[in-house]
């Protein structure tokens, strides 16, 4: 199964790069501002269904899995400008050739070069084709001797001369591509995509997913798989394994309505979903709060911590901190310390406690405030 769904998946994609086919994944409309700049061979054969690129920003480091003939890189590349960087992982070589023989051309245009083009599977962020292609090339493996050696150089390349290195990458985008990897081999892929994100970085990914799982023999089937249909996984599915691996603030920023496709009463359709990295820490009480402001009575969040609406919610630093970044910013108000406390006690993040006023007061002078008087400090006589 493993090796017919990658086989199936390189010939149609490298048929893809040689020709164009409709059929793979849903038309998606881009900003034809950014399109200007990018060479019609790339535009008519890169395959996608949704815009993840509107989600990037200007100066950050871009990460494209699946990148095809590069066009979400282009786009990317004006959107980060000089100061960023746009790196595309791909395991097709023809859909890199494609894309490396344009990158000068939209280069030259957009007046910056900011893009590269490396080979390898998206589950393996790790490992560099292209050097193993070359170690082999010089060093092939002959014996039970020559095997043993290349597994040697092969964990030192992946440990020296990573793919794509840990905690390097400010934003991840994906078009359409997910789906394509073997059930097998999806864990891994979404645990590689937590490893090479810098802390309190995110994702944008827009992929196809189903509402029902779909059977053995539509997974079996190489045209479905590799037209980005059976190997999608359910809605929950997809955001479960975002959860599994670590990754907070989980949403789905785009939904198709109507299905792309249904086949035997299942439904295909696209959606776009982001999440961050950066939860993990040690946790520390230092009198802060935060105060859910609704629309829900009632939420919680991915480490099972209640927010009541209206209440003052005893919260950790790293807690506190978290809730003052996007996706949260807004949604809570922060409640911090009159002093800030500067040897603070660990925090038990399993409890669900309201803040008493007094804590977070601690070390304010007491004052009486009249509705529309002066303030009067004790002892004072302007009352």
């Amino acid at each position: 199964m493993h090796d017919m769904v990658k086989e199936a998946v390189q010939s149609r994609y490298g048929a893809g790069a040689k020709a164009v086919e409709a059929a793979l994944c849903c038309p998606v409309d881009y900003d034809p501002q950014y399109l200007k700049a990018i060479p019609a061979e790339v535009i008519e054969k890169d395959y996608g269904c949704g815009d993840p690129s509107k989600y990037v920003r200007a100066g950050e480091t871009v990460l494209d899995l699946g990148s095809g003939t590069g066009k979400i890189c282009f786009i990317a590349s004006q959107v980060v400008g000089p100061k960023g960087k746009v790196i595309g992982i791909d395991m097709t070589p023809d859909m890199l050739d494609v894309a490396r023989r344009n990158a000068p051309i939209v280069a030259d245009k957009i007046g910056f070069a900011n893009v590269e083009f490396r080979r390898g599977n998206i589950q393996d962020l790790q490992t560099n084709l292209e050097l193993i292609d070359k170690r082999l090339a010089t060093c092939p493996v002959t014996s039970a001797t020559d095997l043993e050696l290349f597994q040697r150089d092969l964990a030192d390349m992946r440990c020296d001369q990573p793919l794509v290195a840990s905690d390097s990458v400010d934003v991840i985008v994906s078009n359409c591509v997910l789906n394509l990897v073997a059930d097998v081999d999806k864990p891994a892929l979404f645990a590689e995509m937590h490893r090479v994100l810098k802390r309190g970085g995110r994702i944008a990914i827009s992929d196809i997913v189903s509402d029902e799982p779909s059977p053995a023999h539509l997974k079996d089937d190489p045209k479905l798989w590799s037209g980005c249909l059976s190997g999608a996984l359910q809605e929950f599915e997809f955001l479960k394994l975002l959860e599994d691996v670590g990754f907070h603030g989980i949403q789905v920023t785009e939904r198709q309505q109507e299905p792309w496709q249904i086949i035997e009463g299942i439904e295909y359709r696209s959606i776009t979903v982001m999440a961050w990295k950066g939860k993990s820490g040690e946790c520390w009480d230092k009198n802060q709060a935060v105060i859910y402001q609704g629309p829900f009575h009632t939420v919680l969040d991915d480490d099972n911590h209640k927010y009541r609406r209206g209440q003052p919610m005893a919260v950790c630093g790293k807690t506190f901190a978290l809730l003052m970044r996007e996706p949260y910013a807004g949604l809570f108000a922060p409640v911090p310390p009159y002093k800030e406390v500067t040897e603070p006690a660990p925090f038990d993040c399993t409890r669900d406690t309201v803040r008493h006023a007094s804590e977070t007061k601690t070390g304010v002078p007491v004052i009486t405030r009249l509705a529309d008087g002066p303030v009067c400090a004790p002892g004072s006589e302007c009352c």
